[in-house]
């Protein structure tokens, strides 16, 4: 059987690779047994430490706080371990001879062979009938009592510091990740579940916050308090603290194996928490469909699959992290047994006295209760870890190209708009938009139509620079939108998306989100013009209705309307309406209808829609089909070609009974081709 020695020194620690100066170990040692940090760890405490850096004077500070409270605390057992030698000499010399001497008193004990009390009365000040000294006793527990009192009181205030810094340190990072948010594009959000952001602008945030506060409250005065232990241990004794020097290496050890196994379950744990957070926000969202639909039970069951399977994830991280402290502990029980067995041996033979072997143990708790708490820490910090690199993740996403200067002179959008040869792909295998060119005067009101996932939102989100394109230009009033600064091209484009969103406030609040500092007249003309205050008028409090995140108090119809009067009011020059009308009835779809003719007056408007029969006076439509333009023209015309929107809008529900009719009215006769294939007599499949 092999010996595990030889197996040790086989190992590639001991093994050399190079010359010269330039040998050295196949394997440090510290690698080989756990102690170094991985690449990114160490890249994620820097990072953290550049964010604290600009608070080092409170770290100085604090630093200072820690010093003092730790040297005041360090006095405290000494002085203890003298005044337990007081008491003890006390206690002996009332039983011996008053007017003798010490020396006399011990040489008397070792001819009556006592040599062991003689050699303990040698480690103490006794005088023969003197008993407990009291007035110094008293002296000594008072000053006892003011040195931990001050070092509390050193230590409440470092404690309310680091208070201090870790909310000003979390407050800056909160501030960084919704700044970062705001400057990342919508692909990032497009590509990620809700849950998944809120999880790491929250839970990592508040995560990030308990490691902190762990690490800066106990680390810099756990590592100045064992620092002071093991001056104060040699002092007393070096054989001792070597008893106690020696088990910190077996203690460092074990926190560090377990801790490097606790890391990636922790990180699991953080990413199943990620699904849980973002299942629970769908279940919520889609609350109605899910009831409606009878899928209570499926997506109870998933829930149960998500929780199930972060208490298996929490289960095994704590329970690896759970050893830590045992393991640590049991190191530290075993040093305060030999620790009392080497210490009565030492009194017993007059090397220290009983008050400083008590001090001693003393001494040794101080030292091993920080490395216990950092043991028992090191889950806390494996988990912050975690959190850290997951919100420095969020943080080092690539931004969306940064926005030219702001034009000195304001710019009036008259909104002439013209796509040229622009292509964009959401994949880089994967094209979207394709070679597309597209003229729209202003004033003009242009319809784009097309099946499901033909581009058409897509030309809408190119166009308010939501995505940027991947080739072609993109031109307002004559310039490139890539020179305007976002904020001044989206001030002349009122966007009604195709998903509708309110916020937490009143109605009037809502619509003016997009004009701050509108007036109630301007307000309620908006709404009017959009059919908004005939429901409006109709609820008790009017304007002031407060609707929640989810606009519970109006219907999905309504909650359009109010979208409509938001873009409205801001007065745009260009209207862009994404599937519109797609949530009201055909009443407030006609009354819609009507109210456009009179707003879009003077603007440029782009209508995004599969209800075919609200776009049939528009000025041009624009067929779209695999992202590229396949028709264009006015509603007449293009029926008549018989191409792609003949047969979309003879297909859709508006053209069933006299849209059908008007089709094969304005459709020229088809002729037979020689395989007996129908062919259209026009070349409406060719882009007008």
């Amino acid at each position: 059987m092999r010996s595990p020695m030889l197996d040790w020194f086989s190992s590639p620690i001991f093994q050399w690779e190079g010359t010269g100066r330039h040998r050295r170990p196949k394997q440090k040692w510290h690698e080989r047994y756990g102690f170094s940090s991985r690449p990114g760890e160490r890249g994620v405490v820097r990072r953290m430490a550049e964010r604290l850096r600009p608070q080092r004077r409170s770290f100085v500070l604090m630093a200072v706080l820690g010093v003092g409270s730790v040297f005041l605390n360090l006095l405290g057992p000494g002085l203890l371990g003298y005044a337990t030698d007081l008491i003890f000499a006390g206690l002996v010399s009332k039983d011996l001879p008053a007017g003798s001497g010490k020396e006399d008193v011990i040489a008397r004990l070792r001819e009556q062979d006592k040599d062991t009390l003689a050699d303990v009365l040698t480690t103490v000040d006794v005088v023969p009938g003197q008993g407990i000294d009291f007035d110094r006793l008293g002296l000594v527990l008072l000053l006892i009592l003011a040195l931990y009192l001050v070092g509390s009181v050193c230590m409440l205030v470092q404690g309310r510091m680091v208070a201090l810094v870790v909310q000003r340190t979390v407050r800056d990072l909160r501030e960084q990740v919704e700044h970062k948010l705001t400057r990342l594009p919508v692909s990032y959000f497009d590509s990620r579940s809700k849950g998944e952001i809120l999880s790491r602008v929250t839970n990592d945030v508040d995560n990030l916050q308990l490691t902190l506060q762990q690490v800066l409250g106990q680390m810099i005065n756990s590592v100045l308090s064992v620092s002071g232990v093991v001056v104060m241990m040699l002092v007393i004794s070096w054989e001792l603290a070597l008893i106690v020097l020696v088990s910190v290496p077996v203690s460092v050890l074990l926190a560090v194996r377990l801790g490097r196994r606790a890391q990636p379950r922790f990180a699991e744990q953080w990413q199943v928490t990620e699904n849980l957070n973002s299942h629970v926000e769908e279940m919520y969202t889609g609350h109605a469909v899910i009831t409606g639909f009878g899928r209570r039970d499926v997506a109870e069951r998933l829930f149960d699959e998500h929780n199930d399977a972060l208490y298996s994830a929490a289960s095994r991280a704590q329970a690896t992290s759970g050893l830590i402290g045992p393991a640590t502990r049991f190191v530290t029980d075993l040093n305060y047994v030999l620790v009392a067995m080497v210490g009565a041996l030492r009194v017993a033979s007059g090397t220290v006295s009983i008050g400083d072997v008590q001090a001693f143990v003393q001494y040794s708790g101080m030292f091993s209760r920080p490395l216990i708490d950092m043991a028992s820490f090191s889950g806390q910090l494996q988990s912050g870890l975690a959190s850290m690199e997951r919100v420095f993740d969020l943080l080092e996403t690539e931004e969306q190209p940064p926005d030219p200067e702001r034009s000195s002179e304001p710019h009036e959008v008259k909104g002439h708009v013209e796509f040229e040869n622009v292509s964009f792909r959401y994949l880089p295998a994967t094209p979207l938009i394709e070679d597309l060119t597209l003229t729209v005067e202003p004033g003009r009101l242009v319809a784009i139509v097309g099946k499901t996932g033909a581009g058409k939102t897509t030309l809408g989100n190119l166009l308010t620079r939501f995505y940027d394109i991947d080739g072609g230009r993109i031109l307002l009033d004559g310039r490139d939108i890539t020179s305007m600064h976002r904020e001044e091209l989206r001030a002349g484009i009122g966007l009604v998306p195709q998903d509708t969103w309110v916020f937490g406030g009143t109605i009037a609040e809502n619509i003016a989100y997009g004009r701050p500092g509108a007036t109630r007249e301007q307000i309620e003309e908006a709404a009017r013009a959009t059919c908004v205050d005939r429901f409006v008028r109709a609820m008790p409090d009017g304007y002031e209705t407060r609707l929640d995140d989810d606009a519970s108090a109006v219907s999905a119809g309504e909650k359009q309307l109010i979208t409509l009067a938001r873009a409205f009011l801001s007065d745009p020059a260009i209207l862009m309406l994404d599937e519109a009308t797609s949530s009201v009835d055909s009443r407030t779809e006609a009354a819609i209808h009507e109210a456009m003719n009179s707003l879009r007056a003077n603007r440029t408007s782009f209508v995004i829609a599969h209800r075919l029969s609200t776009i049939r006076d528009a000025d041009m439509i624009v067929v779209m089909d695999s992202g590229r333009i396949v028709e264009r023209g006015t509603h007449d015309e293009l029926v008549g070609a018989g191409g792609r929107y003949a047969q979309l809008y003879s297909g859709a529900g508006e053209g069933q009974g006299s849209g059908a009719a008007e089709v094969r009215a304005k459709v020229p006769a088809a002729r037979t081709a020689p395989d007996g294939a129908r062919e259209d007599a026009t070349t409406g499949g060719k882009d007008a």
